[in-house]
């Protein structure tokens, strides 16, 4: 439901000088998730959800969850479905533009109105508790020794995930299109997998095995980050002889077809959740960066980002 709010209207009194001028304000927001439960796009669109009710910023927020195919079932159906809707949006991020490319999807991401992106992560590379790899040397001489015997248990095909697997594969001699990557369409499907070590290690957010790691379940042997982050007790790949770094990044967008008043009204109202307290505990309980960028800057490093990812998946080998 959507309310709005007429200017300067009163009825046979005056005569109205030219249009008149309409302000839109949401008093609901529906976010997909085009994932689903327990990965980093349902505990994006579940945290923005808590965000936006308890700061009063819209009063109603629901959250859907369409998996699959990356993102990209979502995605089309979002596109065919929301046209000209300001109070839909989706969540989505650098595993979709892998996906878009991978599946050669029929719709893309200029077919929504990019609003901001909102955190960043780094990934992280674990292995069950009992495993016999201590470390990322370990995990480096066991891909050496026969690339195809180590899984990999991650997210979409082609998304940051398995990017960052076809990367280390690459940086340690190894050609990545050997890597055994197995896709999981959730978080939680993906972490059931190694923690039952269904695969040899898992690889994802950092966010996504933080509980597990906490509880000594899983064992953290290596982050993309480009020097230690605080609060996570593992050296980064480069430490490690790894000359890998990378970042995965999630964002929201709106419908197509929506009014340039209803764009600038969504944004203010993204901009205010993510000034809000319950945001900022989110991002620290959660180890979220915030990468938060919108309007005209946002829609021309999404265009960046969607050129180099494709120059990346054609490096190793996901995409000809």
């Amino acid at each position: 439901m959507r309310k709005y709010i007429a200017a300067a209207l009163i009825a046979g009194t005056f005569a109205l000088p030219g249009p008149l001028s309409v302000a839109w304000a949401a008093d609901e927001y529906k976010i997909m998730a085009p994932a689903a439960p327990g990965g980093g796009w349902d505990q994006t669109a579940r945290a923005m959800q808590a965000a936006l009710q308890d700061g009063g910023i819209a009063p109603s927020v629901q959250v859907t969850n369409v998996p699959g195919a990356g993102g990209t079932i979502g995605l089309a159906q979002f596109v065919n479905q929301t046209s000209g809707d300001p109070s839909q949006l989706i969540v989505g991020g650098y595993v979709m533009v892998g996906a878009i490319l991978t599946n050669n999807s029929p719709v893309t991401l200029d077919q929504v109105t990019p609003i901001a992106r909102l955190t960043g992560e780094y990934e992280a590379i674990v292995v069950p508790a009992a495993s016999d790899i201590k470390d990322m040397k370990g995990l480096v001489d066991k891909l050496k020794a026969d690339p195809g015997a180590v899984s990999w248990g991650g997210g979409s095909a082609g998304g940051t995930d398995h990017i960052t697997a076809g990367l280390i594969a690459k940086a340690v001699g190894v050609d990545p299109t050997k890597v055994n990557y197995v896709a999981f369409s959730g978080g939680g499907e993906a972490l059931a997998a190694i923690l039952g070590s269904q695969v040899t290690v898992g690889i994802s957010g950092y966010g996504e095995f933080a509980s597990q790691i906490q509880a000594g379940q899983l064992r953290l042997i290596g982050i993309s980050s480009d020097a230690r982050v605080a609060g996570i007790d593992a050296p980064t790949f480069k430490e490690s002889g790894v000359d890998v770094s990378i970042q995965n990044w999630r964002m929201v967008a709106a419908a197509p077809g929506i009014s340039p008043e209803q764009k600038a009204a969504i944004t203010a109202d993204i901009e205010k959740m993510v000034n809000s307290p319950a945001w900022q505990k989110t991002l620290t309980d959660k180890g979220w960066a915030n990468t938060y960028l919108a309007g005209d800057a946002f829609t021309a490093q999404l265009k960046k980002d969607v050129e180099a990812t494709g120059a990346i998946l054609k490096d190793i080998g996901l995409v000809k």
